[in-house]
């Protein structure tokens, strides 16, 4: 049976691919690595639980000598490395995590790559790829008139968290141009959809309305981003896989700029419908916070040259991914409630007090 590696495959984007990936007839086996720290969460993957297609290793990607053992154990054909900390404000107050996952962690899982890759025979090394998931946050932030960021704009991040990705995104190129490892980068925009850690803004906006609390919403709303429907992302990543040209980086987006203040907007509108309040709206609920530092003005990804080469296209509109999404948290809430511990209680009073 033939395997492929997952870092991250506990966290949101890691175990949409890996619940999306399994329900392909003929798929190879998961081996998925996690760490499990507090945005990992091994419930998403219960629907997997007895299946012997999914072997789950909790192992920290810095562990050279567990990342050895898993690789020639498994002899995977393909590592896909999503394992990352990738929450702005958590970096801005805690930058050493990112420091360590992202780029010591990817260097890491570089290195026994790199040795693993130099064991394989022809047959092996001429199939086998190594696809870093990275992030549009890299390129920093655009003007309202300016291009959307394509595969040669220039690096720009301006926060920890997108400066550490930006790192590691240049050590999966170098590994490339040094050492002949066959690499496949791709840069997405905003993901949203099932399974999302509730400190994003998505999540956090339908608990906190279904909550009766404040939907915080930074400085003016008027910040822009693209938004991408988890599952979308993990059909993109599947032809990047199968299709990707070595050596190569491929932007992945949803074509769905909007500002922050309309997503809330559409979150509030859709629970109006889905599950309306006794009084009101929920967009009552909706208050303007102090503006987080260095707050990027907009993004957004041309996502032409994945359309032009490899065929792919979101299949989901920001209206019909939304309404899914908001669906599926008021049907899922026993796992709503699961993730919220105290610690993430009082991290989200620390850092969106209004």
């Amino acid at each position: 049976m033939s395997h492929i590696l997952v870092t991250g495959g506990a966290g949101f984007i890691g175990a949409n691919f890996v619940l999306d990936w399994l329900a392909q007839a003929g798929a190879d086996s998961v081996v998925n690595v996690d760490k499990l720290t507090y945005a990992g969460n091994l419930k998403t993957l219960a629907t997997l639980e007895g299946d012997a297609r999914h072997i789950f290793s909790r192992t920290d990607i810095c562990d050279r000598d567990g990342l050895d053992t898993l690789l020639r154990r498994y002899q995977p054909r393909a590592v896909l490395h999503f394992a990352a900390e990738s929450h702005v404000d958590r970096s801005i107050h805690g930058p050493a995590d990112f420091i360590e996952t992202n780029i010591v962690g990817t260097f890491t899982l570089l290195e026994a790559v790199r040795a693993y890759y130099a064991g394989l025979d022809e047959t092996a090394r001429a199939g086998f790829r190594f696809l870093h998931v990275s992030t549009d946050e890299v390129f920093g932030s655009l003007d309202p008139d300016d291009a959307q960021f394509s595969e040669t704009t220039r690096y720009a991040p301006n926060s920890p968290y997108s400066a550490s990705k930006a790192a590691s995104d240049h050590l999966v190129r170098a590994y490339h141009h040094t050492y002949g490892l066959p690499v496949l980068t791709t840069n997405c925009s905003n993901n949203y959809g099932p399974y999302h850690f509730p400190e994003k803004l998505i999540p956090l906006m339908i608990t906190n309305a279904l909550t009766g609390k404040p939907l915080p919403v930074y400085g003016d709303g008027l910040n822009v981003r693209d938004w991408l429907y988890v599952r979308d992302h993990c059909s993109a990543i599947r032809e990047v896989l199968l299709q990707g040209t070595p050596g190569e980086t491929y932007n992945v987006g949803g074509w769905n700029e909007k500002t922050n203040l309309e997503v809330v907007h559409t979150v509030c509108d859709l629970l109006d419908a889905l599950k309306p309040k006794a009084q009101g709206s929920y967009r009552d609920q909706i208050a303007f916070v102090k503006d987080r530092p260095g707050h990027d003005r907009r993004y957004a990804i041309d996502a032409r040259r994945l359309e032009r080469e490899l065929g792919w296209k979101p299949v989901e509109t920001f209206e019909s991914g939304m309404r899914k999404t908001v669906q599926w948290y008021l049907d899922n809430q026993v796992w709503v409630q699961d993730v919220l511990s105290g610690d993430y209680r009082e991290w989200v009073a620390k850092h969106y007090a209004v």
